[in-house]
């Protein structure tokens, strides 16, 4: 690596850890070999985000210690977008069984001036080199013409387009990630992207992020993703986990049930398996039915774990590429996305936790 280049998108980009392992980058092994299926990629500028958002490792005025430096609790190692390339280009037979597990590249963008255009760059340049679908988790509130600027990545090789919202409300996106906290983000300017991501990339192909446990009720969180879905773009799922030296690092991660049901919840809308009125909630918003047996709902959906499963974009099969392995709690056995197919012992938790808080 030429240390005197300036280190940034689009020539550096950083890698989740476990993308840097599974590309033979960084040393380590995977815990029940939940080896990742998508290369998730971190566009990075010297100036770092210009967001203050108050759960997020990159917000603006995060005060960590330098070895809390972290994004989703873990190290993002940074490398030259050309050595990723020339690992994923290689023929199959020459490449790790690490590598040949990955089935999509997601690029996220960072609120950043530049990274609109440098964002298009870096599809093109690993669409142009690699036969792998490429996702991106856009800023909307760096884009100056959403709709062009999504045109211009489809074309550019894209095929799926994530925004993320986060908070159920508008009230707590406003607290979270808005003026409150001194942030550029606007709850109407993220939705109004996500309609345009869904006009220009189709139904299904545009993901909305949602994180559990932000101070909303279950009915505030049923209402938001009955409305991402009826906007035709699917729900990822994440469950809060504090990160250190942020606004939230004292905050607390929502109960096991209120994740359950909540997965639960998402992966019917997903899967339009279910609408807004068919729940029921108590005085305190929590969902108490889903109109009929889960069992009748989900049948072998629920005997199999899927609804627990992380919920991402998919490879070409139409399995989740996105399994995000262990990014919602550290390796253990109580997982709250499972980045593979729970096994009995799993279920057997996951059915005590559905309604017990």
């Amino acid at each position: 690596m030429d240390t005197s280049e300036k280190q940034e998108s689009p020539e550096f980009v950083q890698t989740s850890l476990a993308g840097a392992m599974a590309l033979g980058l960084e040393p380590g092994s995977f815990y029940r070999n939940a080896y990742p299926g998508s290369l998730n990629l971190l566009m990075t500028y010297q100036s770092g985000c210009r967001a203050n958002c108050s759960y997020c490792g990159l917000a603006r005025e995060r005060k960590a210690k330098p070895d809390e430096n972290t994004f989703i609790r873990v190290k993002w190692p940074m490398y030259q977008v050309t050595d990723i390339i020339d690992i994923l280009a290689r023929p199959r037979q020459e490449i790790a069984m690490k590598v040949q597990r990955l089935g999509r590249i997601c690029i996220s963008m960072i609120t950043h001036p530049q990274a609109p255009g440098d964002c298009v760059s870096l599809v093109r340049r690993f669409s142009g080199a690699i036969s792998m679908p490429i996702s991106v988790l856009v800023s909307p509130t760096v884009l100056p013409d959403a709709g062009a600027f999504f045109q211009e990545l489809r074309a550019a090789g894209a095929d799926c387009v994530g925004v993320a919202i986060d908070a159920a409300t508008p009230e707590l996106f406003a607290a979270m990630r808005g003026p409150a906290v001194a942030g550029p983000h606007r709850w109407e300017t993220y939705w109004a992207a996500v309609k345009e991501a869904v006009r220009v990339f189709g139904r299904d192909h545009v993901s909305v992020h949602l994180i559990v446990g932000l101070g909303e009720t279950e009915q505030d969180m049923v209402k938001t993703i009955g409305q991402v879905s009826d906007a035709g773009a699917q729900v990822h799922l994440f469950s809060f986990c504090p990160e250190p030296g942020s606004f939230l690092s004292n905050h607390k991660p929502p109960s096991y049930g209120q994740y359950r049901r909540i997965q639960l919840a998402a992966y019917l809308f997903n899967n339009n398996q279910i609408t807004q009125s068919a729940f029921q909630f108590d005085s305190k918003g929590k969902i108490v039915s889903f109109g009929q047996p889960l069992e009748e709902l989900l049948g072998a959906d629920l005997a199999q774990g899927n609804p627990f499963m992380t919920s991402g974009c998919p490879n070409r099969e139409g399995c989740v590429a996105c399994n995000r392995p262990y990014g919602n709690e550290r390796p253990g056995p109580n997982l709250r996305n499972y980045p593979f197919l729970p096994e009995e012992h799993d279920m057997n938790t996951i059915k005590g936790q559905i309604w017990n808080d």
